[in-house]
């Protein structure tokens, strides 16, 4: 007969959520203590936990004896892949990529249409009561339909944004780091993305970030932040984007080169950025991008939804029943690639 596993939740879920969690099996265990630091569970909870599903607290190895898997509630694993508790080969670390797919993708949409429409400009006009002079010269749109749109990223939401954009008339590129293998193996939900990688027309590796954003209107950046992504968007990758091109940029912070972007958005080599990710945040109050009128800025909230911990609820008993059949994880991280 299969023992119980101990199951340890640190993030709030609402009942009804948690009830979700306890008809996948009867083995599981479940304890809730909804914490911010490792230090508020009890040293007894740690442990016996065997799967832990949280977000950023995670114990020291010897507190933990018996933890075989966490389940992370974020999509981005940056700032948890080399804590000490996940080194050892006997945790299993799972991401909660595609969860927040459709929602990220919305906010990519929604900052492409208000950037080839000028938004930023009309704003500006509205806040200083000012009527557009002379529409038919300074106000000249750039549609997603009939565009090229170059994804930096073909995973769960570069497959969602695919699937928007090409469904408004857009041609679509990526960059993907085995542009050999265009089939997704991550977690998607029914209905999103592109799970067989049939929407895109060209797929480049990453060494062809250039020759790719040569050919795009908008260049959207959604690369995981691993040690050879940082800094990959840069002054040169930049430089090969067309005059009229605009960038956006929800990826983690320290994959764009921000000083590189700022000295092309100034000296307008390229149209335009919206950005959600910044090397530092909050950013600072001096930052140059604050002042630049053809920047909109996001405070890191593109993956905001209220439907979010539902839809993360989703994969977490997806992956508790592979675990409890001894079926591989979904969005299992590998420490060699960082994500």
């Amino acid at each position: 007969m299969r023992e119980t596993v101990e199951l340890l939740i640190t993030i709030p879920l609402a009942e009804d959520l948690l009830e979700e969690i306890r008809q996948v099996s009867e083995f599981l265990h479940i304890t809730h203590l909804p914490a911010t630091d490792a230090a508020e569970i009890p040293e007894e909870v740690w442990a016996k936990t065997e799967v832990l599903y949280t977000m950023h607290v995670l114990p020291e190895p010897q507190k933990a004896p018996n933890l075989r898997w966490v389940q992370s509630y974020l999509a981005g694993v940056d700032k948890d892949i080399n804590h000490p508790v996940l080194l050892p080969e006997k945790v299993l670390f799972s991401s909660m990529s595609g969860a927040n797919a459709s929602q990220v993708a919305e906010h990519v949409l929604t900052m492409m249409l208000a950037l080839g429409h000028n938004l930023p400009g009309f704003a500006s006009l509205q806040h200083e009561k000012t009527w557009m002079q002379e529409k038919g010269k300074n106000y000249i749109p750039r549609e997603i339909r009939g565009s090229t749109v170059g994804i930096v990223g073909y995973g769960s939401i570069g497959r969602q944004v695919a699937r928007l954009v090409t469904g408004m008339g857009a041609q679509v590129l990526a960059i993907k780091r085995d542009a050999m293998t265009p089939v997704h193996h991550g977690y998607s939900a029914e209905g999103l993305g592109d799970p067989q990688g049939d929407l895109f027309t060209r797929l480049y590796p990453p060494e062809a970030i250039r020759s790719m954003a040569a050919e795009c209107d908008f260049v959207v950046i959604c690369m995981p932040k691993t040690s050879l992504t940082s800094g990959m968007i840069g002054a040169e990758q930049i430089a090969a984007m067309k005059k009229t091109a605009f960038l956006v940029d929800v990826s983690r912070g320290g994959v764009t080169d921000h000083q590189a972007l700022i000295k092309a958005l100034s000296e307008n080599k390229i149209a335009g950025a919206a950005l959600d990710v910044f090397p530092e945040e909050p950013l600072p109050k001096q930052s140059e991008l604050w002042h630049l009128p053809n920047v909109i800025i996001t405070p890191h909230i593109s993956g905001f939804s209220p439907e979010y911990s539902q839809r993360a609820n989703q994969l977490l008993v997806e992956n508790l029943t592979r675990y409890l059949s001894g079926q591989g994880l979904l969005n299992l991280v590998k420490q060699e690639r960082e994500y």
